[in-house]
């Protein structure tokens, strides 16, 4: 009995230890990937200049990929105004040219990305003798932005899927039930644009996205390049609204406004992707930060006398931030992670113990239920959308690990003569990744409820669990991750990887628009290698491609940014 007794008792201490309930505040090894940055000084005079042609380096990449857009980019088949017209229209047939025009365009953003991160981060596992100002970094995004923004859609063509669910709700069909082909029918003129994959699908999306998609359609009817137009319109929105709550955030975990700006908003994968590509990531990243930033802001109020200990201002904060969560949940379910850990932060500034915790998670809970219920209801929508969220889940994405490890195993088996069984790999490692996945996820919750991790880092850590163990990975889903990690993790542990990925995979996409030959992507990947090349011996000496004095050095006494929230 006594060794039964034991056993348990062991068992007990084991799975305590696992979920981090007994884990001393030091002993948390995803705490190493955050530091407190000290502020320095602005550029002086020498790093301004280098800064003007870095800027205007990353605004020719911008315009150079714009313009290859008329070629490339995922043209309407039908209402293309482009088409057959004298001067634009040949961009179209000369594909090639265009091709490597665009891909020039990128390498440019990007290698303009990574020289501005000289004066935001400064070099490898070092910080910025001079940082560049918050208008500085504020006006070079908006320059980068611009000429995409007005660009037709590159890298995807969601934005057509978009269109023809926001048709079929303005029809009074039901976007959960039908897609486009059912509901608009194989002939009209949104149903052309939608992939034939994505054809027969139902929206995937939560209410307020599809919602606000009817909205347009019944502004802009079957004129789609107006509709979208608009839907970049509620990209940029969501794009704005992550430059506003992202340097807030970071200040709150002592992070530079600055260093958290460059990797989470000004990276390639924002621009090419939430601008260009008119993803409505965009738009959950945002508002799901918005929230974040608005309950941190109740919770780091002053203990009063009133009921939680907060004011009336405070407790408006909460409720609202809440709210904005929940309509991000609204446009795809991923974000409603965040509630999770606004409701441990909230549990713990009301005390030890079970009974926080339930208050704050019936609180929320009771919040995120009310703004559900009221989108459904006034949206006309309903809950369908719960049964058509794992519709992506048919595609095979090399960039998730779980179906990574399928493929891999089943192409190991056919190798050697036992079948393909890809299908029934993917069946074990998937919910092998979801039962990893969901124990990241709570052991992050419980670091933020014991007080080991700040709330934006358990967050931006268990979001990559999320993205990296997901059965479907799209490229952009990286920055569900690498956004809200910007605010919090400052070694290089995790920027060095992060921007890695940003970089590798922003250049190694295609721009949608055309099937291309093989021929055709390896004389423009040459001509990409030369001009860079090129570009880089004629600029060595005024680019700062090799880390100076006062470009980069060890981290640099000074007062830290922020505080803890």
């Amino acid at each position: 009995m006594a060794v039964v007794e034991g056993a348990w008792r062991r068992s007990i201490e084991i799975g305590r230890r696992a979920l981090g309930l007994d884990v001393p505040p030091a002993d948390h090894t995803v705490a190493v990937l955050h530091t407190v940055e000290a502020e320095v000084p602005g550029l002086d005079a020498r790093e301004t200049a280098q800064f003007g042609r870095i800027r205007l380096l990353g605004a020719t990449g911008s315009v150079l990929m714009a313009i290859s857009a008329l070629g490339v980019a995922a043209q309407p088949v039908l209402q293309n105004p482009v088409s057959g017209v004298r001067v634009i229209g040949v961009f179209a047939r000369w594909q090639t040219s265009s091709l490597a025009l665009c891909m020039i365009g990128t390498v440019f953003v990007v290698m303009a990305w990574l020289l501005l991160g000289r004066f935001a981060v400064g070099g490898l596992g070092g910080s910025p003798v001079h940082r560049l100002s918050r208008s500085q970094l504020d006006r070079t995004l908006l320059l980068w932005i611009l000429p995409l923004s007005v660009a037709p859609p590159l890298f995807s063509n969601d934005v057509y899927s978009y269109l023809a669910q926001g048709e079929i709700a303005a029809r009074g069909l039901d976007p959960y039930a039908v897609g486009p082909a059912t509901g608009l029918g194989l002939h009209h003129v949104l149903t052309y644009n939608v992939p034939n994959i994505w054809r027969d699908t139902p929206a995937p999306y939560g209410p307020l996205f599809v919602w606000m998609g009817r909205g347009i359609a019944h502004l802009t009817g079957d004129n789609i390049i107006v509709g979208v137009w608009v839907h970049r319109l509620l990209a940029l929105a969501g794009v704005a609204l992550i430059v506003w709550a992202l340097p807030r955030l970071s200040r709150r975990c002592g992070v530079a406004p600055v260093s958290a700006l460059w990797l989470g908003a000004a990276n390639p994968l924002v621009l090419f992707h939430l601008v260009a590509g008119v993803h409505n990531d965009a738009l959950m990243l945002g508002l799901m930060l918005a929230g974040v930033e608005f309950c941190l802001r109740a919770l780091a109020t002053a203990r009063t006398s009133g009921l939680g200990g907060f004011d009336q201002r405070a407790w408006l904060l909460l409720i609202f931030g809440t709210v904005v969560i929940t309509l991000s949940s609204a446009v795809k379910i991923t974000s409603l992670i965040a509630l999770g850990f606004v409701g441990m932060a909230l549990a713990r500034r009301w005390g030890q113990g079970w009974r926080p915790l339930l208050a704050s998670a019936s609180l929320l809970g009771a919040i995120t239920l009310v703004t559900t219920l009221f989108v459904g209801y006034a949206s006309g929508l309903g809950f369908g959308w719960i049964h058509t969220l794992n519709a992506a889940s048919t595609v095979r994405s090399w960039m998730s690990l779980p179906t990574a490890v399928g493929i891999v195993t089943g192409f190991g088996g056919v190798l050697l003569g036992l079948g393909d069984h890809t299908t029934a790999l993917l069946s074990i490692t998937r919910p092998i990744a979801a039962v990893v996945m969901a124990f990241i996820v709570l052991r992050m919750l419980i670091a933020t409820w014991t007080g080991r991790l700040q709330p934006v880092g358990a967050m931006g850590v268990s979001l990559a669990a999320v993205v990296l163990l997901f059965p479907v990975v799209q490229p952009w889903y990286l920055l569900w991750a690498i956004v809200p990690l910007a605010a919090w993790a400052t070694t290089p542990a995790f920027r060095v990887p992060a921007v890695a990925f940003s970089a590798v995979v922003s250049v190694m996409l295609m721009p949608r628009g055309a099937d291309y030959g093989v021929f055709q992507i390896i004389e423009a990947a040459v001509a990409v290698v030369l001009v860079s090349l090129g570009f880089i011996a004629v600029t060595r000496n005024i680019l700062p491609w090799r880390s100076r004095a006062g470009v980069s050095a060890p981290s640099q006494p000074g007062p830290a940014y922020g505080v803890s929230s």
